[in-house]
């Protein structure tokens, strides 16, 4: 019998992870980063699915939350962020439709563009979120 492909709190965590990774990249997360991310929650994330957390909100509002706890932690790296995230990815591939993946480099994109366009550090990383989606 195969994996449902249901969403779960884990997943939209480890999203925070990855799109708090984007950010911190470049050794400086931005607000217009964090604004970035909050629009594209509302707009996009929040259709997704219907999992909700354990106080009924949307389920896809733990990106913000994980994202925001690792902004103000302060000694946490993009790598062993963006390390977490493709773990996660590599144990979890049925939920990574292409839809999903291409909602995540969506997502990824507009938070580094959204700080005077995209820097060599956050293309680099870019890169190599694409090829490791491009392996799910």
């Amino acid at each position: 019998m195969g994996k449902r492909k249901q969403m779960t709190l884990k997943f939209y965590q480890n999203l925070g992870k990855l799109f708090y990774a984007v950010a911190a990249v470049d050794k400086n997360v931005e607000a217009v980063e964090f604004a970035k991310l909050k629009e594209l929650v509302k707009k996009q994330w929040l259709n997704l699915d219907t999992i909700e957390d354990t106080f009924g909100s949307d389920a896809a509002f733990q990106i913000e939350i994980v994202f925001d706890w690792l902004n103000t932690q302060g000694n946490l790296n993009a790598k062993s962020c963006f390390d977490d995230f493709i773990a996660y990815k590599n144990k979890q591939n049925h939920l990574f439709t292409d839809t999903v993946k291409h909602l995540i480099l969506k997502t990824a994109h507009a938070i580094a563009a959204s700080f005077s366009g995209i820097n060599k550090s956050e293309l680099i990383f870019l890169a190599n979120l694409d090829r490791e989606l491009k392996n799910t």
